[in-house]
């Protein structure tokens, strides 16, 4: 049933199947990483960078507010594993289901950009409703 109505309609169902994909990453993300804790670097990150652009001509400085932005990048990257441990297998078992399923259809050597596409499209117009960073 589902692989008839994937072959029927193979464009429809990747939109679809990246909408899904899209929002469970994004839930895990949102209910995994602290985003208080993620706001609160950032700013940290963006004061720092604007720090940086004052103090052009003092490489000290900017080495000082170099290594501390680098810091913040660091920590902000450490809490973004932890979704991407919980996603990481549910992905790579979509993925492969998906190359086998669109293998036959008329987006056979395209699927993957329809995917990507449609991916960061929902991605973009969920971050607002689901308020994260």
């Amino acid at each position: 049933m589902l692989g008839e109505i994937i072959s029927a309609y193979p464009r429809i169902s990747i939109v679809a199947i990246g909408f899904v994909v899209t929002l469970f990453s994004m839930l895990v993300s949102k209910y995994v990483i602290d985003q208080n804790a993620m706001k609160e670097l950032k700013d940290k990150q963006k004061k720092a960078q604007e720090s940086m652009k004052a103090h052009k001509g003092n490489m000290d400085k900017m080495a000082e507010l170099q290594k501390e932005v680098m810091g913040y990048s660091m920590e902000m990257m450490r809490h973004s594993f932890k979704p991407m441990l919980i996603t990481m297998i549910p992905l790579l078992l979509i993925f492969g289901f998906i190359r086998n399923t669109f293998s036959q259809t008329s987006i056979a050597t395209s699927w993957f950009w329809y995917y990507l596409v449609t991916a960061m499209a929902f991605s973009f117009l969920l971050r607002k409703p689901l308020k994260m960073a």
